[in-house]
C-alpha cells in the first residue's frame, strides 16, 4: 500500500510468483519421495528442512495469490503426481546432490526475482527466501565435505606478478596454437559438465519409470544429449590436462515403477533445459576464446530444438499450464 492505495503487481512479479508457485509445487512432490526413501541420518534431515521450505513457499504464494484475486496455478498435486510408496529409483547420494543443484539454482533465480521486485511483500518474500538458502546451501556443502563427495573444480597455479593480454591471439582459437583457458572458462565447463552429468543420471531413473512410449523416447533422447554435452566439456578439460567432473549413473537403481506422473517428469526436464539455454549464454559471455563460443552457440541451438519438442508434447497431452500473459487486445476487439 502507498498512500492509502493499492499496488499492483506488475508483469515480472507476477510471473516470478506464478513460476515459484509451480516450481515448489513439483518439487515438493519430489522430495516427499526422497524422504520417504532416505535412510541416511544425516541427509534425511536435509531433505526433510527442503520439503518444509517448499511446501511453506506454496502457501505463501497461494495467498498472495488469494490476496490478488488472482487465480492459484494447479500446479503439481501429491496424490496425482507421485507414489511415494514406490521402491527406491535414486540413492541417498544422488538425493543429497540433488537438494546441492537445485538449491544453487533456486538461489540464482530468487536473485533475479528480488532485483525486479518492487512491492514490499513480494521483495520480502524473495529476500527471505534467499536468506534461508544461503544457510541451506551451506549445510548442504558441509555434508558432501564431510562425506567426501563435493566436487571442487580445477585449482590454479598462483602468478608471480600482473599481467595484461598482450596479443589478439588471446580470442583465437580455431586455428593454430590455442592458448590456455582462462579461470571463468574453466569454471563454466566445469559446471556445465556437472550440470549435464547429473541431468543424464535424473534422465535414465525418469525414463526407467516412464508410461507413456512417446515420454521414454523424449527422455532417452535427452539423455543421449546430455551424455554428449559432457564428451565436448569433458575433451575441452582434458585437453589442457584438467580433469572432469564424475559422473552419476551409479546412482540410479534398476526399478522401473510407477513414482512420477509423465507430466512431472515433463516438467522437470523442459525446466532443466530452459535453465542450460541460459547457463550457455552466460558462459558464452564470459568466454573470450572464440572455439568455446561456437560450442555454446551449437548445443543451445540442440537443446532449444529439443525443449520444443518437449513443449509440444506437454501441448498435446494438455500439461502446460498458461504462464501470466498479456491481454490479446486484436481478440478483445473482435468480441466487442
Amino acid at each position: 500500500m502507498v498512500s492509502g492505495k493499492k499496488v499492483r503487481l506488475t508483469a515480472a512479479e507476477i510471473t516470478s510468483l506464478w513460476a515459484s508457485y509451480m516450481n515448489d509445487s513439483a518439487i515438493s512432490c519430489k522430495l516427499t519421495y526422497f524422504l520417504s526413501k532416505v535412510e541416511d541420518e544425516e541427509i534425511k534431515p536435509l531433505i526433510k528442512h527442503a520439503l518444509d521450505f517448499a511446501q511453506g513457499n506454496v502457501k505463501t504464494l497461494a495467498e498472495i495469490f488469494n490476496k490478488e484475486k488472482y487465480p492459484i496455478p494447479f500446479g503439481f498435486k501429491l496424490e496425482e503426481d507421485v507414489d511415494a510408496a514406490a521402491p527406491r529409483l535414486y540413492s541417498d547420494t544422488y538425493a543429497l546432490n540433488y537438494l546441492h543443484q537445485g538449491a544453487q539454482i533456486a538461489l540464482q533465480g530468487y536473485s533475479v526475482n528480488l532485483a525486479l521486485a518492487v512491492r514490499s511483500d513480494v521483495y520480502s518474500y524473495f529476500n527471505e527466501c534467499i536468506t534461508q538458502l544461503t544457510t541451506f546451501i551451506r549445510e548442504l556443502k558441509e555434508l558432501l565435505l564431510s562425506k567426501g563427495i563435493y566436487i571442487r573444480s580445477p585449482y590454479l597455479p598462483i602468478p608471480e606478478d600482473i599481467d595484461f593480454v598482450k596479443r589478439q591471439s588471446f580470442l583465437k582459437g580455431f586455428l593454430g596454437e590455442k592458448r590456455p583457458l582462462s579461470g571463468m572458462e574453466i569454471t563454466n565447463l566445469y559446471a556445465n559438465f556437472q550440470r549435464n552429468a547429473f541431468g543424464v543420471a535424473t534422465l535414465i531413473g525418469f525414463s526407467q519409470v516412464a508410461q507413456s512410449k512417446e515420454v521414454i523416447n523424449y527422455l532417452i533422447r535427452g539423455k543421449e544429449i546430455a551424455k554428449k554435452h559432457c564428451d565436448i566439456f569433458g575433451s575441452i578439460l582434458n585437453n589442457d590436462d584438467l580433469p572432469s567432473p564424475m559422473t552419476w549413473h551409479t546412482e540410479v537403481t534398476d526399478s522401473t515403477e510407477y513414482v512420477f506422473s509423465d507430466k512431472l517428469m515433463m516438467f522437470f526436464t523442459t525446466a532443466l533445459i530452459a535453465l542450460s539455454i541460459g547457463f550457455y549464454g552466460t558462459s558464452m559471455a564470459m568466454s573470450p576464446r572464440r572455439d568455446l563460443g561456437l560450442h555454446y552457440v551449437r548445443l543451445s541451438a540442440e537443446i532449444a530444438e529439443y525443449a520444443e519438442d518437449g513443449a509440444n508434447i506437454m501441448i498435446k497431452n494438455g500439461w502446460m499450464e498458461q504462464p501470466p500473459m498479456a491481454p490479446d487486445r486484436d481478440e478483445l476487439a473482435k468480441q466487442g
